[in-house]
């Protein structure tokens, strides 16, 4: 398997070969033949033979070979550009190669991926992940984030310029963002501001990360360099970006699944002009895949009312040409990466026959994804340990105030109601211990949550926005044991109710990412989610909420590496303490 390199990714000789093969002199590895295929230049369905040698599309046109190496008779059937997942967070649990399999065997044959917790890493070992992924039949590229989302303690991994230019310069990397410190620029930084016009120099577009955001911020942001957004959340967000000039990104996620309305909405406002107008699932939750990827986003846009040809061509060619990539991804077209979707219906998204870089990933409706790359982009990330012990004194509480959810994501602060004290909260109550402990063991914060849940023992998660260790519960010894069972694995999610493990996700990948099958890591989530769901946690999404617990780009306290913290005033009201 060849690497695909960002936006040149043949040689000369591989160039010549392509040549060969429409002269005659070489055959086709692959011919679709009596192929009913989506034009995207004149957005219309036509009949042809499509040639492909190895990755690359080579022909499109009524002429077939005297010979190839294998002939695909394509009758009957529709053919559509593989699909492109335009923000993914390939660190939700599952990791970016087993996340790569499970969307192409769906037709999601690329991903544009979040750098987070490679950005955390050192340069060279990150890149060396990015490389071999580089490898898979999944075309994965990269977006740069410019900030760490999070208050890093002072010993954490710095995100300063070479850091930043290293990754903005990677041939995967396509564009930068997403800007979650964006308020930054209003306060004068003129760090962030030059990268942001380095990305542009090079041709990267940026995307904005900005819920709630006025028509004048929107314009703000604008002028400093944004181009994208996907945090519309109405129809009239969604207008407005749109009226405004941004590629508009509409969501359907474990958390914001808006796609369905949004798009009804704009078939109602009559909306002629998609060309700017891209959908995600926005780095959802393992189980919320059961129904797909892209195919399924598809499939709701068309039942909102979208033509399968406008459909098709938002989910794979508005998203190639975005990033600059429209060469080499989103249409069926000499000179195109061979990613092909075969349909049994135009209105039937989910393939029964997926081709990803010229490789058969699914065939006779079967996956078939290839393993060995898998396994190599697997074996370069680390596997994870955990060396700290905890004590009695670690569960000291002695805060005077907690945090309290107002749903998945969002705390404020409120005056902490029962003694903390005592080993075990009263039971029905919606106060719960939190404890965050960085992963090294050289501070802790300890507080109360409220609103979590009000049957929790003990959950136990490495999982975190910072890479630190969370413990939420009503029992110390519920929150000890989950803790030990998390450790035994090298990182997890674990609940314990009353000394017994109810439920659990072994990460064994850097703390924060399972090696499992999706399909896999769907039954423990699932498990894990019903067991919290019947102790009382009441909100969308409760993975979203270990992951960010700890994110400064969401309002308004968060506990982080430093303490909790306010987030307008960007202040540590009580910080963290050293163990």
């Amino acid at each position: 398997m060849k690497k695909n390199c960002g936006r040149s990714p043949w040689t000369k000789t591989e160039v010549r070969t392509h040549q060969a093969v429409i002269n005659g002199k070489l055959a086709p590895t692959l011919v679709i033949e009596n192929a009913t295929y989506l034009n995207q230049g004149l957005k219309a369905w036509r009949t042809a033979n499509i040639w492909i040698s190895g990755d690359r599309i080579i022909y499109v046109g009524p002429d077939m070979p005297e010979t190839a190496d294998e002939v695909y008779d394509a009758a009957g059937k529709f053919i559509v550009p593989g699909y492109i997942e335009p923000h993914a967070h390939p660190f939700q649990l599952y990791n970016p190669a087993t996340l790569a399999k499970f969307a192409a065997e769906r037709g999601t044959t690329t991903l544009v991926n979040d750098n987070m917790l490679l950005l955390l890493e050192p340069v060279e070992q990150a890149f060396a992940q990015v490389e071999a992924l580089a490898d898979l039949p999944t075309s994965m590229y990269w977006w740069a984030r410019l900030d760490a989302q999070t208050e890093l303690d002072a010993d954490s991994i710095t995100i300063d310029n070479r850091r930043i230019q290293a990754w903005l310069k990677h041939p995967q990397v396509i564009q930068a963002g997403e800007l979650t410190g964006w308020p930054r620029l209003s306060q004068g930084d003129d760090e962030l501001l030059q990268w942001m016009q380095d990305a542009m120099k090079l041709g990267k577009p940026i995307e904005g990360h900005f819920p709630g955001a006025s028509a004048k911020t929107l314009t703000k942001m604008a002028l400093y360099g944004v181009t994208s957004d996907h945090e519309a959340m109405t129809v009239e967000e969604a207008l407005m970006r749109l009226e405004l000039g941004y590629t508009t990104t509409i969501r359907y996620s474990s958390i914001r699944p808006d796609l369905p309305d949004i798009f009804a909405g704009l078939v109602e406002a009559g909306l002629q002009n998609y060309e700017k107008v891209l959908v995600t699932t926005d780095g959802s939750t393992p189980s919320f895949y059961k129904a797909g990827l892209m195919d399924e986003t598809i499939r709701l846009m068309l039942a909102a009312g979208i033509a399968p040809e406008e459909a098709y061509r938002i989910a794979s060619y508005n998203a190639a040409r975005h990033f600059n990539l429209d060469h080499l991804l989103g249409s069926i077209a000499p000179g195109r990466i061979a990613h092909l979707n075969i349909l049994e219906a135009k209105d039937q998204p989910t393939p029964v026959d997926v081709l990803a870089r010229g490789t058969w990933v699914r065939k006779n409706d079967i996956p078939c994804y290839p393993v060995e790359a898998m396994d190599h982009a697997l074996d370069l990330m680390q596997k994870s340990e955990i060396g700290i012990e905890l004590t009695e004194h670690d569960f000291s509480f002695s805060m005077p105030v907690g945090l309290e959810m107002v749903n998945s994501v969002i705390m404020k602060l409120y005056q902490i109601e029962h003694d903390t004290s005592m080993q075990v909260l009263p039971d029905g109550c919606a106060e719960s211990f939190l404890m965050l402990v960085d992963r090294e063991g050289k501070w802790r914060l300890n507080t109360v949550l409220k609103n979590f849940a009000t049957h929790v023992g003990g959950l136990v998660s490495s999982y975190s926005i910072s890479g630190d260790i969370l413990l939420i519960g009503k029992s110390k010894r519920d929150m000890q044991i989950a803790f030990e069972r998390m450790k035994s694995f090298g990182g997890g999610v674990v609940l314990v109710d009353d000394g017994e493990v109810i439920a659990e996700i072994p990460l064994t990948l850097m703390g924060q990412t399972s090696d499992l099958p999706l399909e896999d890591l769907i039954t423990q989530e699932t498990a894990l989610r019903e067991a919290l769901f019947a102790r009382g946690y009441k909100f969308e999404d409760p993975i979203y909420t270990l992951l960010f617990l700890a994110s400064t780009h969401l309002p308004y306290v968060r506990i982080t590496p430093q303490g909790i913290y306010e987030v307008l005033r960007k202040k540590v009201l009580f910080p963290a303490i050293l163990r």
